[in-house]
């Protein structure tokens, strides 16, 4: 259903459209607006038990679905990059979650230009384009390849991160949820973003840790999709890479006003 829809709008893979600035500072085209009516009005009508939160909504009706939906709710981002796409800048995704009593139970997430779909159902694995991936392999931590998000790291983290990484080298793709799936097919071995909301990390969450990866928030805690709460995510290609990743941060995190 993602890739049906994401192919009805054929420009799609060729981004640059007009953008508006929405309230919380953040913005929007509108693709983004026609992908999330046209992925609503199918799942609802495919799929009418469970409830639909859709980045575009408006604040109060996301928060009203989180607390009443018994059943279960999608978590969608119909284009996430907005700014990668509306500059030309081809790295953007659209990603589908389902959310079960605050667990991930379903995600696709699908790269329109490279015509790449990602998805996962927990329990059952991960896969790309149909093929199953795993990136659970070992390496050293001055081995990797870090995609870290600076802009929304504070204090003294960022500054060690830029004159002393422990790691090999550095990326950011500008784009959440293709950030979670370059970690799950092991283009990248490690991650750290300063906060992401709900319909950024639902579905590359369940993609990576079906792949065989790992993740946390910043203090260690485990990304609940429970709630809208903005959170932290620190991540890598296994678990023990994790516990060196996170160790190396907290020694080097010394700003203890930080909120993440």
């Amino acid at each position: 259903m993602v890739v049906s829809i994401a192919k009805d709008y054929p420009g799609l893979k060729l981004g640059g459209a007009d953008v508006t600035k929405k309230n919380d500072g953040s913005y929007v085209t509108k693709v983004d607006q026609d992908l999330q009516d046209a992925l609503e009005e199918r799942m609802q009508k495919r799929w009418p038990k469970f409830g639909f939160i859709g980045e575009e909504m408006d604040h109060s009706d996301q928060v009203l679905i989180c607390n009443t939906s018994s059943n279960g709710y999608w978590v969608i981002d119909p284009l996430d990059g907005t700014t990668n796409f509306s500059s030309g800048f081809l790295c953007f995704g659209i990603s589908v979650a389902l959310v079960i009593q605050g667990q991930p139970r379903l995600a696709v997430i699908y790269d329109p230009v490279r015509e790449e779909c990602f998805s996962a159902e927990a329990g059952g694995g991960a896969f790309l384009n149909g093929t199953k991936i795993t990136c659970n392999r070992t390496q050293t931590l001055g081995e990797c390849i870090a995609n870290v998000d600076y802009k929304r790291l504070v204090g003294e983290l960022a500054e060690r991160l830029v004159h002393s990484p422990p790691y090999r080298s550095q990326r950011n793709l500008g784009s959440s949820v293709l950030e979670w799936c370059w970690l799950a097919a092991g283009r990248v071995q490690l991650y750290l973003h300063g906060g992401q909301k709900l319909w950024d990390f639902a579905a590359g969450y369940l993609i990576l840790t079906e792949a065989g990866g790992a993740a946390t928030t910043l203090s260690g805690d485990i990304l609940d999709c429970s709630s809208l709460k903005k959170r932290s995510v620190v991540a890598a290609v296994n678990p023990e890479l994790l516990g060196q990743w996170s160790s190396w941060i907290n020694i080097n995190r010394f700003d203890s006003d930080s909120p993440l």
